[in-house]
């Protein structure tokens, strides 16, 4: 079977640590049900990500080096 979450074109996903995710929190003003959503059963999470979690997606950016977006975990 592939394992789709390592293929080159599927971006850097990561679960934030609570201390990262608060400080990302605070400086959007915004609660974690706020981000936007991914699904858990999402083939590019991390096999430890659950209910709850926030990922960090890190992208290849054309204007810039990377684009940092963050999304809730869901069911």
């Amino acid at each position: 079977m592939v394992d789709v979450s390592q293929h080159e074109l599927v971006p850097e996903h990561t679960i934030l640590e609570e201390e990262a995710l608060e400080e990302v929190l605070e400086e959007y003003d915004i609660d974690r049900t706020d981000l936007p959503k991914i699904k858990r059963n999402d083939a590019a999470l991390p096999d430890d990500a659950e209910r709850g979690d926030v990922i960090k997606i890190v992208r290849d950016s054309r204007t810039t080096e990377q684009s940092v977006v963050y999304r809730y975990v869901v069911e």
